[in-house]
């Protein structure tokens, strides 16, 4: 039972980030198209919040990824753990 606890709450880890990024890639998509009516303008604040989120729910994502390969020694040699000669 514990294994299924610990899987769900690895599954939320991924899908929040995931969440998010997906929010902001719409808000600056949004933000984007609102200059092209007249009446609203630029929306600023809506572009850089989308911005932000996008950035930091891909960089979760990525970052985990790129440890979890790491872990399983799935990746290019340059970037695999130095060990300590001794």
């Amino acid at each position: 039972m514990m294994a299924v606890i610990s899987r769900f709450i690895a599954m939320l880890l991924l899908v929040v980030p995931g969440l998010m990024a997906t929010y902001g890639f719409l808000a600056m998509k949004d933000a984007w198209f609102a200059q092209f009516d007249p009446a609203i303008g630029f929306l600023w604040w809506k572009f850089a919040l989308g911005l932000l989120l996008f950035a930091v729910g891909v960089a979760f994502i990525g970052g985990w990824i790129f440890f979890r390969d790491r872990k399983r020694n799935y990746v290019a040699p340059r970037f695999r753990k130095k060990r300590k000669k001794g």
